[in-house]
């Protein structure tokens, strides 16, 4: 058997999570990312080059011969990432910038189903801040969704109670640019209600084969209060998600979505996120992304029993249909540890103590936001560490999950006691 050396781009938890399961495939050679953290410094050579310097990737793939690049976090992809390692002969996991519009424009995106008649929100887009509060006031129906059109680290969708507060949310996005120039145009959504959950999906561009569900808890507050962040804590699988709704998804979102793109001329090859609100009237699209999520990565992956190498061949080459892919029966529970004032402003460099306390098949911490400093592991981000526990039942998980947080320490440490109460 022949070992591939990988190449991963990204530093954060997700790329932790992916790091991890190409480490476990008897495939694996060599492992390397960029810019990775400390944690994925015990898996892999870290390299010092930004997730979105393209030619510092390019150069340091060509440099290191890898024999695949798996390029994780959504920037470089909307950026083009693979086209350039694809232009320069590197072979690359992942979709073409063509296709990561899919995550990178909600506009894009909601026209896309629209057109095709995949189940989503009704909406409005808007590139003139007036015009848009102007039919907010009008419609005079709230809850109301203000979402930035492009990416925001999973913070530019705003629910409004009322008026004043969607004017606000214009405005933030619009006019003080929160979101850069991501907050160009907005879609104002209508606000839907139900469970919310994730499926993240394999897909060659004709085959599609969805992994274990999810579901992510955005807010940072325990009872999902406070303003988004990038994800607190996530649980796979997630209840809601029956046999019966597994086969409505795959027949009315799945793959008509996978067939719409290719319809586009963007054939989407990777993984693809469906981001999904079961509504009375039944499950729709509240958004996608165009690569693993973060923290769903890490309960996800380890719920995973193929070879992380051989799906990725598969993917790549046009073959998907012909491997099985087998999920792991458990549940997985995943708790992020956070900076104080995370999502604002917060302080890096705290050291982490109770790392090694932390162990055992079922239990695995995730680096995010970490570095290595003087031989100690300090905090470096806002999201710091995920801990993920597996278990019999989703009871069990969370007990393991919350006991190794327990066992960590860094200043400020902020975390929900709540993940997986659902």
């Amino acid at each position: 058997m022949s070992k591939v050396d990988v190449f991963v781009v990204g530093g954060g938890g997700r790329e932790h999570a992916i790091v991890k399961k190409l480490s476990e495939s008897p495939r694996c050679g060599k492992l390397y990312a960029a810019p990775g953290n400390a944690g994925i410094a015990r898996l892999a050579k870290c390299l010092p080059v930004a997730a979105t310097d393209l030619d510092g990737v390019v150069a340091a793939a060509r440099e290191l011969g890898v024999g695949c690049v798996f390029v994780a976090p959504d920037d470089p992809l909307a950026m083009g990432r693979l086209d350039r390692l694809t232009a320069a002969g590197i072979r690359a996991f992942g979709p073409t910038a063509a296709a990561a519009e899919i995550e990178g424009s909600k506009v894009f995106a909601k026209n896309l189903m629209k057109k095709y008649g995949i189940p989503t929100a009704a909406y409005e887009v808007f590139s003139d801040p007036d015009e848009a509060a102007a039919y907010v006031k009008g419609a005079g129906k709230y809850p109301v969704v203000v979402k930035a059109d492009g990416l925001a680290l999973g913070k530019g969708a705003i629910i409004a109670q009322d008026y004043e507060e969607a004017a606000r949310a214009i405005d933030s996005i619009m006019r003080e640019k929160a979101f850069g120039r991501s907050g160009d145009r907005i879609v104002v959504e209508e606000y839907l209600t139900g469970p919310e959950l994730t499926v993240l999906a394999f897909t060659d561009g004709r085959t599609v084969v969805p992994m274990v569900s999810a579901q992510d808890h955005k807010k940072v507050y325990d009872g999902d209060r406070g303003p988004n962040t990038g994800g607190m804590g996530a649980i796979a699988p997630s209840p809601h998600f029956t046999p019966e709704l597994a086969e409505r998804c795959t027949r009315e979102i799945f793959i008509p979505t996978i067939e719409a793109m290719r319809a586009e001329g963007r054939v989407f090859k990777g993984v693809i996120y469906f981001q999904m609100m079961i509504a009375k009237d039944g499950p729709k699209v509240i958004e996608y992304n165009a690569r693993f999520g973060d923290p769903e990565a890490q309960v996800v992956l380890p719920l995973m029993k193929a070879d992380l190498i051989d799906v990725m061949d598969a993917v790549i080459d046009g073959r998907l249909d012909e491997i099985k892919i087998e999920w792991d029966s458990r549940t997985a529970v995943c708790v992020c540890m956070a900076s104080a004032g995370y999502p604002g402003k917060y302080e890096k460099g705290f050291p982490i103590f109770g790392l090694d306390d932390v162990s055992g098949e079922d239990i695995y911490v995730y680096h995010a936001g970490t570095a290595e400093k003087d031989g100690k592991i300090v905090t470096a981000g806002g999201r710091v560490l995920g801990v993920t526990a597996l278990g019999a039942t989703l009871k069990e998980a969370r007990a393991k999950a919350y006991a190794g947080v327990a066992k960590i320490k860094f200043e400020g440490a902020h975390y929900r006691a709540d993940i997986g109460r659902v």
